[in-house]
């Protein structure tokens, strides 16, 4: 129904940018937003870089309390959903509280990862939240030195901040490279070089066993190369999706909940956008945990909740992370298979693009300091514009001059 309630269960970027869809479509006031946390939503890349480095830095609201107040959306934070009717159309809140809906989006996220039968540790964190954040950075003032478990985008980018205020940083990494479910081999070989120069002492193959703790300190690991002593340690395993309300409520998951191009769940009348779910795409089942993600999938949710055709969802997914002096840009994934890469140097020194092919099809591009050979690189992808390597390779042709005419 037109004027039911559009109960939004999340308060992160998928949320707001649902939020964001529907006011300006002037559905505001049937917007009721629920949040785990008590702010309202805001910008969670910079909590592993800016918001670690200046004490007095505030996490950023996306929208002011102002905004949702002019928008009609009511808020109700800090009082997460604790169970789902899908018959009775309602929501228990921790509160008390019920809340009936008329449609539902569920937009819960993900979580960090945890280590299993590890207990709790006041020097042990994670970097998921704002809260996250603030206890990391109050821990990194008075450390010696802070030692990082996986070298994954938020690990990296940690230790490059981390490094810039000039505390020691060991990052230790289980696989034989950087990154490496998520960038090609050539970029994980270029940013391990480029840490290890800024000091960053980076293990690879490196085996973490048993821990020990001491007054509620984790004081030592045990690898396979030897004991790593711990002063503040940070877990940056890698994130689950905070699927329990589905799962309990009979929705369909599988890491992650499942749904359709329209965003529907296996219950027609709830959507579920962003970290949390998991849909097909080129023949296989995705994941993806990006700001990019989150904002495509509201966009099309906002349509289907508002009776409109929306086009299903396709991504073409984009990447983006801050470590150090080093911008990382990427845009595209590879399939399984064989893969030729052309490198192309980049407008400022020390700046490069890498651009993937397979089957002699562009995939994926990846840029280092090259914003500008990024973006081409998405409007080709987008475009469906397909160049031949020979002709990305050759440094007399003009990255531009490949794009479509406009018009």
């Amino acid at each position: 129904m037109s004027g039911d309630p559009i109960v939004i269960v999340g308060a992160g970027h998928a949320a707001m940018a649902l939020c964001a869809s529907l006011v300006d479509a002037g559905h505001g006031p049937r917007v009721c937003l629920v949040g785990d946390e008590d702010a309202l939503p805001y910008q969670r890349p910079p909590l592993s870089k800016a918001f670690l480095k200046n004490p007095d830095e505030p996490a950023q609201p996306l929208r002011d309390a102002a905004w949702f107040a002019a928008a009609g959306v009511q808020c109700l934070l800090d009082d997460p959903v604790q169970s789902l009717d899908r018959q009775a159309h309602s929501l228990g809140l921790r509160s008390g509280r019920s809340l009936a809906y008329g449609q539902l989006v569920l937009a819960t996220g993900a979580r960090a990862r945890r280590l299993p039968g590890w207990p709790a540790a006041s020097n042990v964190h994670v970097l998921r939240s704002a809260q996250d954040a603030r206890a990391l950075r109050e821990a990194l003032a008075a450390c010696r030195s802070l030692t990082i478990l996986g070298g994954g985008f938020i690990g990296l980018e940690v230790a490059a901040t981390c490094a810039a205020l000039g505390k020691p940083v060991t990052v230790l990494e289980a696989g034989p490279r950087l990154m490496g479910r998520a960038v090609s081999e050539a970029l994980s070989a270029h940013v391990l070089a480029q840490h290890r120069a800024a000091g960053i002492r980076i293990e690879l193959l490196a085996e973490v066993g048993a821990p020990s703790f001491s007054h509620q300190r984790l004081v030592r690991l045990d690898g396979a190369s030897g004991a790593y002593a711990v002063d503040q340690l940070l877990l940056a395993i890698g994130a689950q999706p905070n699927t329990e309300l589905a799962e309990a409520a009979g929705l369909a998951c599988a890491d992650g909940i499942v749904v359709d191009g329209l965003q529907r769940t296996s219950d027609p009348q709830i959507l579920a956008i962003g970290d949390c779910t998991r849909f097909a795409w080129r023949g296989a089942d995705l994941r993806l945990e990006s700001i990019q993600n989150a904002q495509d999938q509201a966009r099309v949710a906002a349509a289907t909740l508002l009776g409109g055709s929306p086009q299903p969802y396709q991504p073409l997914p984009w990447f983006w992370s801050e470590q150090g002096s080093m911008r990382l840009q990427m845009v595209g994934l590879l399939d399984p298979g064989p893969v030729r890469t052309v490198q192309r140097a980049g407008a400022q020194p020390g700046s490069f693009s890498l651009f993937h092919f397979q089957q002699e099809l562009l995939r994926c591009t990846e840029a280092v300091n090259a914003p500008a050979d990024f973006m081409v690189a998405r409007k080709l992808l987008e475009a469906g514009v397909q160049p031949t390597p020979e002709r990305i390779a050759d440094p007399a042709q003009p990255l531009r001059t490949l794009l479509p005419a406009a018009g």
